[in-house]
């Protein structure tokens, strides 16, 4: 019999992290974080991590695993959730993946595993230096071209997604879009209940976006973001460094921007991001959608965890 797993996914800002921490601690379960950059250290504001207390209250499981310096991939993600969740329900315990990292999600529920094992590091190297040669936005025309869906979902800034997504063709044969498909179709690894937090109005989202950049700057991202330049970790890991809440105000750190003119940017990347996050879980068939707003108003917090219990559960 698979494994029973619960998972709250959404977009950034959507009170996921929230909603996990209720359901944990009501119903005796411990949280596996599906977030991309929680899994390094020290960096904790900049990617709204749990706070100690909320780890004392509630065990938090791929969180601060990674040194910021060490690249990690979706196969490391994968195979430490795996044993992770498989820890939890050993133990008693009710694993409730929580987080916003769809490429990550899908890997651990469906085998969409990418690995740089699979990959071919010389000719991915040809796909970044034509990027630095030519542009980010000349090496997003060729993935247009040969696998269209592909270049829908993912921006052209993200060089290194980009770029595995043409290598994958030019070893494959396959674009990425269809071994996506083709995925869909494997034995999923647990038996599943996703629930995805939704705003029917998108301006009650940016709000609290704005609301929470601003709650960031003042719990001290700026000097989070100078430590870790001081650190070097920016320039020795380039996924550390494309990090929204880092890249953004580094132009504030290194004094070639003010302060207003980074959060403001700042704000509008998070709000982009969170596009994103919302249509790759809107395509996603094993997502069921949890509406956060009921007749125009903002439900209470009681009644969204009692609304994602009945989804749960019933």
């Amino acid at each position: 019999m698979k494994i029973k797993i619960y998972a709250i996914v959404g977009s950034t800002a959507s009170g996921k992290s929230s909603l996990a921490m209720a359901l944990a601690e009501s119903m005796g379960g411990e949280i596996i974080s599906c977030d991309s950059m929680q899994v390094y250290k020290r960096m904790n504001i900049g990617t709204a991590k749990p706070t100690a207390e909320e780890q004392s209250r509630v065990k938090h499981h791929m969180i601060d695993i990674n040194e910021p310096w060490e690249s990690f991939s979706c196969a490391d993600y994968v195979s430490l959730a795996d044993s992770a969740i498989r820890d939890c329900h050993g133990r008693g315990k009710l694993p409730i993946v929580c987080g916003g990292t769809g490429l990550y999600l899908d890997a651990l529920l469906r085998g969409a595993d990418f690995g740089e094992e699979n990959g071919n590091a010389e000719l991915r190297q040809e796909l970044l230096d034509f990027a630095e040669k030519n542009g980010a936005e000349a090496l997003h025309r060729e993935l247009q071209r040969i696998d269209p869906e592909s270049a829908e979902k993912t921006h052209p800034n993200n060089v290194k997604r980009v770029a595995r997504a043409i290598e994958i063709y030019k070893l494959s044969g396959v674009t990425k879009t269809e071994l996506d498909r083709r995925s869909q179709l494997e034995e999923p690894r647990f038996d599943a209940k996703v629930i995805g937090l939704h705003y029917d109005d998108r301006e009650v989202l940016c709000s609290r976006i704005d609301k929470r950049v601003d709650a960031m700057i003042a719990e001290g991202l700026c000097e989070e973001t100078a430590e870790l330049e001081k650190e070097g970790i920016f320039e020795r890991n380039s996924t550390a460094a494309q990090a929204i809440g880092y890249k953004e105000l580094l132009p504030y750190v290194r004094e070639e921007d003010n302060l207003e003119n980074c959060v403001d940017e700042l704000k509008r990347a998070t709000r982009r991001y969170a596009k994103r996050q919302i249509t790759w879980f809107g395509g996603k068939k094993y997502v069921e959608s949890l509406p956060v707003m009921e007749n125009g108003r903002i439900k209470t917090f009681e009644e969204i965890v009692n609304n994602a219990k009945e989804l749960f559960f019933n």
